[in-house]
């Protein structure tokens, strides 16, 4: 999985999804559906510390890249998911410099961070640990997610932070905090995203954003983002069936 890092790193284009369905056929489905990682969703859904592991087998049997959204900036959190063998984290409402170190370091095994050693997962349940620390530093995925108007006006200093992989926009929350949601704060949020997009880009991290469609994903790419979070299952699976009833009862109504 070490080319995951490596391809986020050098800015070539991912598409992911997130995973909220607390189900390991879920994520072989997306898996098998050509996404090139997913992030298994523990801030935002059903999913609990039990469960993960089981998800990252199955996204393992595909040799898909599976990341997890840890549900805040605990330490403890960070340490479970990447313990039960994830590629990454990707921690959110990250919002000050500070918020960001702490995640680098909670993320990163010494002299780089101050990540304990457990024999997790990750590390054959500690057969291999030895092995698992001198990669994990170079191969795992930090994302930090700005989606607070304190973040977008902290995000030079943010964005400094040595250790961050990833600066993951979240447009839902920053369009609320920063009082431009709907089609009237369209132009603000676009600003918004544009202003951090840029500032990330100067300070050589890579830019992320989640889009709840791909209509908008190469307007994104012109301006320099490179990693998407597309929708989630939960969302395709919505959308596939409202769809498919959709023209099922066109049909019937042209035959009526």
């Amino acid at each position: 999985m070490g080319n995951f890092r490596k391809n986020c790193i050098e800015k070539n284009l991912l598409i992911g999804t997130f995973a909220a369905i607390p189900h390991p056929v879920a994520i072989e489905v997306t898996a098998a559906a050509g996404v090139d990682f997913l992030c298994i969703d523990w801030e935002h859904s059903q999913i609990g510390r039990e469960r993960i592991e089981d998800l990252i087998r199955a996204a393992d049997v595909h040799r898909v890249p599976a990341m997890v959204r840890v549900p805040g900036h605990a330490p403890d959190s960070i340490a479970s998911a990447l313990d039960a063998g994830a590629a990454g984290v990707l921690v959110p409402r990250v919002s000050t410099a500070a918020q960001a170190k702490a995640a680098v370091l909670a993320t990163r095994y010494p002299p780089i961070g101050e990540r304990g050693v457990g024999p997790g997962r990750a590390a054959a349940y500690g057969y291999r640990i030895p092995d698992y620390l001198a990669k994990a530093n170079a191969e795992l995925v930090l994302a930090v997610q700005v989606e607070t108007a304190e973040g977008l006006a902290n995000i030079a200093e943010i964005a400094a932070v040595d250790g961050v992989d990833v600066i993951f926009i979240g447009p839902g929350d920053l369009s609320v905090s920063i009082d431009a949601m709907g089609p009237a704060g369209k132009d603000k949020l676009n600003a918004a995203i544009e202003t951090i997009t840029k500032t990330a880009l100067a300070a050589d991290r890579t830019v992320g954003i989640f889009r709840p469609s791909p209509d908008d994903i190469g307007a994104w790419l012109s301006a320099g983002i490179s990693f998407f979070l597309l929708a989630s299952d939960t969302m395709f699976l919505g959308a596939g069936i409202a769809d498919g009833v959709a023209q099922a009862r066109q049909q019937g109504a042209a035959k009526s």
